[in-house]
């Protein structure tokens, strides 16, 4: 069987398929804020691209240091040649070139004779189910390099309410101390949800929400609570709690594709990729991932 095209031409498709990832990421991704609510999307890539330029520059320093109160920083010994403020940093956009770690693939064919559709009309379906199929890699891919980073790693030692409000007091506490800046975001499994939000604390009269995109999402301690699927956290990770917007994701399209095949009466819809993720080495302490230890409730 051929492979080759037989010098017919092959229509791109890699601006449709970027937009589709985009649109997609933005409603399903669940660790979308913390890739500040979006996906960087470069299509062209040549096939020989080793990494994804991102201006690091752009992305927030949530932890920050002690305002200074030394009696000779700004004054005394140290006026003129001091700063309450510590040391300034002078901001520069720069582009930081980041590896890609993995890639992703679609391999399709649509026939004139059997499809029941116009053909463009198929294409742009399948681009956008395809977009929304990648999105389960991606979430997968996010999970991974979320726990991989994570600057801190909390126990939970049942679900039980005391067991909750302690796990919550020392988050509350950790991000606190390490004066982290931001919106506070704990993401969660089904079961610590559940516990969460029938905790007395969150009875009617003491209940909290924040809307986010028209969602009302209960709120504990000071995090925005949401729940996502047990597959989603890494082994034996029941929540990760974080500053949002913290990181970056990045994905490149080498091709997205329809090219006439002669094997039926139709095009062969072809794409891939490849994708990555970012953080500043000082976001990593606003990344804590919590553990459910194996010892029995009692």
């Amino acid at each position: 069987m051929s492979t080759n095209n037989n010098n017919q031409t092959a229509r791109s498709y890699q601006k449709q398929f970027k937009d589709f990832l985009q649109a997609v990421f933005r409603t399903q991704a669940y660790f979308g804020d913390f890739f500040g609510g979006g996906i960087e999307v470069l299509d062209g890539v040549q096939h020989n691209a080793t990494a994804f330029s991102l201006k690091t520059s752009d992305i927030p320093v949530v932890v920050g240091d002690k305002y200074i109160t030394d009696p000779n920083v700004g004054f005394g010994t140290g006026t003129s040649n001091s700063s309450r403020f510590g040391e300034r940093k002078e901001i520069i956009y720069t582009d930081t070139d980041v590896p890609y770690t993995w890639g992703w693939r679609y391999h399709e064919g649509i026939d004139r004779f059997t499809v029941n559709n116009a053909m463009e009309s198929a294409i742009a379906d399948r681009l956008d189910l395809q977009a929304q199929a990648k999105m389960k890699q991606f979430n997968e891919a996010h999970s991974k390099f979320i726990a991989s980073v994570a600057g801190y790693t909390k126990q939970l030692t049942g679900y039980t309410n005391d067991a909750i409000l302690a796990l919550f007091n020392d988050l509350s506490k950790y991000f606190l101390n390490i004066e982290a800046v931001g919106t506070k975001v704990a993401k969660v499994n089904a079961e610590l949800y559940n516990a969460i939000v029938d905790h007395p604390l969150m009875t009617s009269g003491k209940h909290s929400a924040v809307n986010i995109d028209n969602n009302n999402l209960p709120m504990f301690k000071g995090f925005v609570i949401q729940q996502v699927p047990d597959a989603q956290l890494q082994g034996n990770n029941v929540a990760y709690a974080y500053i949002t917007n913290v990181g970056r994701a990045f994905t490149g399209i080498n091709t997205a594709r329809a090219i006439e095949s002669e094997d039926f009466d139709g095009v062969a819809l072809q794409g891939a990729g490849k994708a990555g993720e970012f953080i500043l080495d000082d976001n990593k302490k606003a990344v804590v991932k919590v553990n459910k230890d194996n010892t029995p409730e009692g």
